[in-house]
């Protein structure tokens, strides 16, 4: 969570020329807001449309698909994503406090110590699949992304 994943991903998707599909997005275009989601029905509920999303965003042949930090938590999202270059996007509790003071994050609500907990959980399903990992605590977004870029490329 708030890691720049929408960000940096529109700049890779127009820097390689391929689409770009946003997860959370899809989620909210075609089921509304995500605050709202989890205040009417829970988050298993939002957790299942979550799966729907990323099976559908992963049926793109290439494509570079941001998917919301809980992604990994589903046992068929992440089958689909062994498969996938999975790129981690990584940062810091002091980062995330700076980028989400205003925002309204259903998990974030307890607190910023909440983010620190919920990365520590998840911490370990995001190693296992990634294919690299960058930090994106301090460096420009520009400069994360170019990086990402090069990165594909040598792997093509």
């Amino acid at each position: 969570m708030a890691s720049g994943k929408s960000k940096i991903g529109r700049r890779v998707a127009r820097a390689l020329r391929v689409p770009f599909i946003d997860t959370d997005k899809d989620i909210v275009a075609e089921h509304g807001p995500i605050t709202e989601i989890f205040a009417a029905n829970g988050e298993d509920h939002f957790r299942a449309l979550e799966r729907a999303a990323v099976a559908a965003a992963l049926q793109r042949s290439r494509a570079v698909v941001s998917l919301g930090g809980g992604a990994v938590l589903d046992p068929a999202s992440r089958a689909d994503l062994r498969r996938a270059t999975v790129i981690s996007l990584s940062t810091t509790a002091e980062a995330v406090r700076n980028r989400t003071k205003n925002a309204k994050r259903p998990l974030l609500a307890a607190g910023p110590d909440a983010w620190q907990r919920i990365y520590d959980e998840r911490r370990p399903l995001y190693e296992a699949l990634a294919s690299v990992s960058f930090d994106t605590s301090t460096r420009p977004v520009d400069a994360i992304a170019a990086d990402i870029v090069k990165w594909v490329r040598t792997q093509s």
